[in-house]
């Protein structure tokens, strides 16, 4: 049986190694030069920088993919658990770092406000639970109908779904910083906490239960593990191999075409943006037609900056989060009226904070992203702009001169995503996961017309995020074998030392 993968980013080199090790020839097609998607790497003179992903988040869901080939994360890169797990400036002398456990950031909170621990507290015990039962009972299953969803334990959180996250934190805490702490994980939901369900306070638990953790020698050796696993398991991938048509014939998917080869398939599954697959597709064989995805909610696009400096920088932390000006207004640029915002926040990666092997000795690497609405037309003078605005709010919050020590610098926005991903709108995180695009109410891992034809990825169940997709490449995986046996992945906190 032959499976041809398009696309190498993580949903599609797992469904590649659950594939591989069914038995399936597998053949992985991907178009640019190395695998990984958004998880590539920018090298520039020595410094190797992140282009996607830079949390280290959910590693349970992470160590259980390597479970499902007897492996474990340790075999293939060493972890380590950042403490602080991110600070967060509101101001040149208003700053607050987050500790690595829950009781350690329960006593934070109630050293700023008392009485705000037992809240936290509560908080915290409720979003475990709401954690395992994402985990454990939800994100496994395909997306197939709202039965999926019916269980006592879903049942029991219905309110949740009807309450958002800000009301739920807003009711609890009064202190505004503290509320932005709780309130922040919904960034990586590709939504605003007003209209996130108040269940994904899981999100909460992955933050301060399970905690940020950053692999050594940066995202890269994930994606380096898994085309390792896939491999070994019999897998090509292909690079350089851009997919331009999925062939059809007698009302199946019979091949995929690239300017290179044809490719003939049993099977397709393909880790694309889901709207590109399906304009690789005659019409009449697609899932959605171009007005379904117009009015999609589409997580955010990203203006991004990679760095070079010339000096080690002060106060700044591996993770760093710039709040120092209106969430709201930000927000408001983004999801009710689409346009650039003139005072962003932003979020900074200093990975050389904590594993300098990153840049060359003596330097320091920044990855600086600003969340920019989707679809956005983003030019030259649009990069610059935000890049002075950047390095001014830096340097007074920071209080230390930055652009003289600028070895380099590169951009990467809304325009860089589409050329490179086909990503709708040129979004970075996919759909926002709000309450009508959660589980079922997703676009469905099968084709309708075509019976081996199969979709993955962020567009798709369960969602965005590197563990969730993951799980997505298994899901569509075990779609395409009729069988999808599934084990709960158990929680552990041994993914290796903890960086102080």
């Amino acid at each position: 049986m032959k499976t041809v993968i398009i696309g190498a980013g993580f949903s599609g080199l797992s469904a590649a190694c659950y594939m591989a090790r069914a038995g399936h020839e597998v053949v992985l097609l991907e178009k640019n030069a190395a695998p990984g998607g958004r998880a590539r790497q920018l090298v520039r003179d020595g410094f190797r920088f992140d282009m996607g992903p830079t949390f280290y988040w959910m590693p349970d869901l992470i160590e259980a993919f390597f479970a499902d080939f007897g492996k474990t994360p340790k075999d293939y890169y060493e972890l380590l658990r950042l403490d602080p797990s991110y600070e967060i400036v509101f101001g040149p002398d208003d700053r607050l770092a987050l500790p690595a456990g829950p009781r350690a950031v329960g006593e934070l909170f109630e050293r700023i406000e008392p009485g705000s621990g037992r809240f936290l507290s509560d908080f915290l015990r409720s979003a475990r639970y709401n954690y395992r039962v994402a985990v454990d009972k939800v994100i496994h299953k395909p997306g197939d109908s709202a039965l999926e969803l019916l269980m006592p334990e879903t049942l029991a959180r219905v309110p949740q779904f009807l309450l958002s996250l800000r009301h739920t934190v807003r009711r609890g805490v009064k202190d505004e910083r503290l509320r932005r702490i709780l309130e922040f994980p919904a960034l990586f939901l590709g939504a605003r906490p007003d209209n996130t369900p108040s269940f994904y306070r899981f999100m909460n638990h992955a933050d301060m239960g399970l905690g940020t953790w950053h692999i050594a020698g940066g995202m890269v050796r994930l994606v380096e593990a898994l085309k390792q696993l896939a491999e070994s398991l019999g897998a090509r991938i292909l690079t350089e191999q851009p997919a331009r048509e999925i062939v059809v014939a007698a009302d199946r998917a019979v091949g995929v075409r690239t300017p290179q080869a044809f490719f003939e398939a049993d099977t397709v599954i393909s880790s694309a943006d889901y709207r590109h697959t399906e304009r690789l597709l005659p019409s009449a064989c697609r899932n959605y037609s171009e007005m379904y995805w117009q009015h999609r909610v589409f997580a955010p696009s990203a203006l991004i900056y990679y760095i070079g400096f010339g000096r080690r920088l002060e106060r700044v932390s591996h993770h760093t989060l710039f709040f120092d000006t209106s969430f709201e207004e930000h927000a408001a640029k983004i999801y009710d009226s689409p346009g650039w915002p003139d005072k962003p926040l932003f979020y900074a990666s200093f990975p050389s904070q904590s594993d300098p092997t990153l840049c060359p000795a003596g330097c320091e690497m920044a990855i600086i992203l600003i969340p920019t609405a989707a679809g956005l037309p983003d030019t030259p003078a649009v990069r610059e702009r935000y890049y002075h605005q950047v390095m001014d709010r830096m340097e007074a919050l920071t209080r230390q001169k930055l652009r003289g020590h600028v070895l380099f610098r590169e951009s990467y926005a809304a325009s860089d995503f589409v050329r490179d991903y086909h990503a709708a709108k040129g979004n970075a995180y996919g759909l926002a996961n709000i309450l009508t695009q959660t589980a079922f109410m997703r676009p469905k891992i099968r084709n309708r017309k075509l019976p081996n034809l199969f979709y993955t990825g962020q567009l798709t169940v369960p969602g965005a995020g590197v563990p969730t997709a993951l799980v997505s490449g298994k899901l569509a995986a075990g779609c395409a074998l009729s069988r999808i046996a599934i084990p709960c992945p158990h929680e552990t906190y041994d993914y290796g030392s903890t960086l102080r």
